[in-house]
């Protein structure tokens, strides 16, 4: 494959965003060890020469060279390397210079990602350095890490580099359909910043920041404020970032979908319209690695090159912009105001009032107990939910208390660093700590520290932090607090081997699974796995996660959306050109058609109800027709008030012979006919209802040309997003399920005191799934019920079910023994009792125990009952 680097000093990699997201800088002094084959040509003979003539020693130079005849010269030991002849055909082994393609990788290897083609930047200084949106596929960071650099060792390696293990090529993961770098850190807190409303730039710095775009034009657009001086807006300046055509709507963070309007009151609607940023705050739900973010739309629209340049562009226009601007954190930032202060004593102390009655009840033995649990598991449960509401009651007015300008705020606002948590536990309180899904549990002699009095069961007594991290912690919050973190370190140590096991296992057993040329997909003996990969044959990386309108429309809105009656007076009025609606109304075998397509949708509609009984409406597929159509209406210019010169027969003729042109499997026997069915039941029904009749003449306002540049592009798209044979399936399945896994918390403890909640999760529960385990920790059944959510009869019906022991109906019971039947204290045992006497006894009598200790003992196999009383 190729030469490593072999570095005895520790290679520590450190973030470089003036590199471009698929370089890599490479210390001079590593560029010197490695060799870099490169075949002599009349084109580079003169270069690789001054390599030759410098030798191993100076750069840039040469190791070796092997000349035509298979002999190998080390030029470490040539006297005069002038001597040296070079002729087309030779080899010469070169130092690494700008432009090379290598392999970078970072243990452990977790998934296809984790080893990238990069081009080496040669450097000065003794680290390996790279750009910082590429360090969240290999899971790096710059403390420390240690990475590897392979170096390809023939063509053919360098082509398998460039065209299939290069960064921008893999800026999108077949795991979540979605990509794995994106802006990050500072950039990504400047990009909001840089887009807010109020972010205006004057002439000088616009200048300034426009000298930073490698890409850029010359064209300089109008200022959007001109007296009494000219201003540009920051959307205007990041509009000059992105690629043309690129069409876009999302929200930003925390905002609801539901907030539709054109402008909305907070700026948190993010709308790019033919590459310009119209309005919106982008933030990391618009930059970040999220699916449907900026990365994905324009890998998918104007490729992976182009993605990896936007990427690299933003980060420069944005902490060029951010060095002029700064942006810090101070102790002020920490404060909340005085109000805020004694709403969050006044939470705290409502809550330790709350438990305070709880211990009063349960001591008293009045607290409700919960369905299978003692009345301890119960208190704890009770307890442990007041507590976390305190700490999110306290923490939601931290939250509030805090302005926009907070610099806290701001960051977990663009999604850069920090959450919701993070600001409560500085401002408000740490809250309550926990082990193992508990309370801090008693150590020595009934209590947790010696500054404890025994069985207290107050909350600071049990690990309740009430300080938060500004006011600082008392000696025992702190020691209770390293307590809970412990065992996040302990958890991490045995995460790491248990999941390193179960992705090496995953992998062993799919390693040789693939795709093969006929769409199957088999192992290395030929044994078919599955006659379509994923059943619709799909690359994961191609997939994006659209939204079926068909499973939520009722039958109103089927008439409203998708029906068209041509007999109807207002038929074509105001979206068809006159000479069309006058050939429409005259063609007596239009309607009919019309009518067939929507029975077609409603036998579509009736086919997704059975695959999505839920309701759940959104499912990944391979064509997102929805922003093809935005681009069609964009590239042709279609304005929302448009005639369209369409007959409705073009658009039905059209879309049906599209999707038999979108073939899966081919073949025409009834076998191959129906998985192709099968293979595009959800993309034919969802092209069907994207591009019925009414919705491309009366919505989009389609004409003639646009239509047809639509299905080419959508049937284009299709085939592109074709699994390729080859591919090794899988690996990638493998590495999906392990790499995540790796990243999961081992234990899920988050449902501590819910008694409904408390299963096997996080790892172990992996574990049970994987080795198909027999005996699982917490076996469960759901069990629906017919007439839907009846409360009470879910209930009946629990309790029914419920394991139900005499203990848990007993209040407390007794063992009554006395030999003497005048004795005996419950008179409807007194004749039993008697009768008992009276009947002889040969096999045991004598032996027959009178103490009251071994009257029942069931555990010793003594189930002899004289009196079993309860109250």
């Amino acid at each position: 494959m190729g030469k490593r680097v072999n570095f005895s000093a520790r290679t520590v990699i450190t973030a470089d965003p003036q590199l471009a997201l698929d370089e890599v800088g490479v210390p001079r002094s590593v560029a010197m060890t490695l060799t870099y084959p490169e075949v002599v040509t009349p084109f580079n003979i003169d270069r690789l020469w001054t390599a030759v003539r410098n030798g191993p020693n100076a750069y840039p130079g040469a190791l070796f060279v092997i000349r035509n005849d298979s002999k190998r010269i080390a030029l470490q030991f040539v006297r005069r390397s002038a001597d040296i002849m070079l002729e087309p055909g030779c080899v010469v082994e070169r130092h690494l210079l700008n432009g090379d393609l290598v392999l970078f990788n970072r243990q452990p290897s977790l998934h296809r990602m984790s080893i990238m083609g990069h081009r080496v930047r040669v450097l000065p200084y003794s680290t390996f350095r790279m750009n910082l949106s590429a360090t969240s596929p290999y899971n790096a960071d710059f403390d420390g890490d240690e990475m590897n650099l392979h170096v390809p060792q023939s063509e053919e390696v360098r082509a398998e580099i460039q065209e299939l293990m290069a960064v921008p090529k893999n800026i999108v993961s077949p795991q979540a359909n979605r990509p794995v770098m994106g802006i990050v850190q500072d950039s990504l807190l400047g990009c909001m910043l840089f887009t807010l409303r109020d972010n205006f730039l004057d002439e000088d710095t616009v200048f300034n920041l426009l000298l930073h775009l490698p890409h850029f034009d010359g064209r300089i657009p109008a200022p959007a404020i001109l007296k009494p001086h000219p201003l540009w807006t920051g959307k205007q300046i990041f509009s000059l970032l992105l690629p043309d055509g690129v069409n876009l709507e999302r929200f930003s963070n925390g905002h609801p979908d539901h907030e539709r309007t054109i402008m909305t009151p907070s700026d948190t609607r993010v709308l790019i319209q033919n590459g310009e940023l119209v309005t919106g705050t982008v933030d990391k739900r618009t930059v970040g690695s999220s699916a449907g973010s900026l990365i994905h739309v324009t890998w998918k629209e104007a490729g992976p090159e182009r993605t990896s340049q936007l990427i690299s562009d933003i980060q420069l226009l944005i902490n060029y912009w951010l060095m002029q601007n700064g942006m810090s954190i101070g102790i002020g930032d920490c404060i909340a105001d005085a109000n805020t202060m004694a709403a969050i004593n006044r939470t705290i102390q409502e809550a330790k009032d709350e438990v305070r009655q709880l211990i009063r009840l349960a001591q008293e033995g009045r607290l409700e107990r919960q369905p299978g649990k003692t009345m301890l598991e119960s208190f704890e449960a009770c307890v442990n939910r007041v507590l976390n509401s305190a700490r999110d009651k306290a923490g939601g007015f931290a939250q509030e208390s805090l302005l926009p300008s907070n610099n806290i705020k701001r960051m977990v606002s663009a999604g850069s660093k920090g959450s919701f948590i993070n600001v409560s536990q500085i401002v408000a309180c740490v809250g309550q700590q926990n082990v193992e899904g508990k309370r801090i549990p008693y150590g020595f002699r009934r209590r947790t520290l010696p500054h404890f009095v025994v069985d207290d069961l107050s909350p600071e007594a049990r690990g309740f932090v009430e300080n938060s991290y500004l006011r600082g912690l008392t000696p025992e919050e702190v020691f209770f607090h390293a307590m809970g973190g412990r065992e996040g370190l302990i958890d991490t140590a045995v995460k790491t081997a248990e999941t390193g096991y179960i992705q090496r296992r995953l992998m062993k057993a799919m390693e040789d699974i693939r795709v093969e040329y006929d769409g199957t997909v088999r192992n290395s003996l030929g044994d078919v796995l599955q006659f379509l990969y994923g059943d619709d044959s799909a690359e994961g990386s191609m997939l994006e996660v659209q939204e079926l309108r068909l499973v939520r429309a009722s039958n109103q809105e089927m008439e409203s959306i998708f029906r068209l009656d041509v007999y109807d007076r207002g038929f074509g009025v105001g979206y068809l050109e006159p000479d069309v609606i006058d050939t429409v109304r005259t063609d007596p075998e239009i309607g009919i058609e019309l009518e067939e397509e929507y029975q077609q949708l409603l036998a579509d509609r009736e086919q997704l109800f059975a695959i999505f009984p839920t309701g759940e409406n959104k499912w990944p597929l391979m064509v997102n027709v929805q922003r093809l159509i935005v681009n069609c209406k964009s590239i042709f210019g279609i304005q929302s008030d448009g005639l369209s010169d369409l007959h409705p027969r073009q658009v039905i003729e059209g879309v049906r012979a599209l999707l038999a042109r979108c073939i899966v499997v081919l073949g025409d026997d009834e076998l191959s006919q129906e998985a192709q069915r099968n293979a595009t039941l959800l993309f034919s029904a969802h092209v069907r209802a994207e591009l019925a009749t009414k919705r491309v003449l009366q919505v989009h306002r389609l004409h003639s040309k646009a239509l047809t540049w639509l299905l080419g592009e959508i049937e284009t798209r299709f085939v592109r997003a074709r699994a390729t044979p080859g591919e090794m399936v899988g690996a990638v399945a493998a590495q999906s399920l392990g790499e995540p896994a790796t990243q999961m918390t081992l234990n899920t403890f988050h449902f501590a005191g819910v008694s409904a909640k408390n299963v096997t999760l996080g790892v172990p529960r992996l574990k049970e799934l994987i080795n198909v385990a027999k005996q699982a920790k917490t076996p469960s059944v759901t069990v629906y019920l017919k007439n839907g959510k009846d409360k009470e009869l879910a209930n009946i019906v629990q309790s029914e079910l419920e394991q139900c022991r005499l203990r848990d109906v007993v209040e407390s019971s007794a063992i009554f023994f006395d030999p003497d039947p005048a004795n005996t204290v419950i008179e409807e045992d007194r004749e039993w009792v008697r009768d008992y006497f009276d009947l002889p006894d040969e096999m045991d009598r004598p032996e027959r125990p009178v103490s009251l200790a071994a009257a029942y003992c069931p555990e010793h196999g003594n189930d002899d009952r004289q009196t079993f009383a309860t109250q």
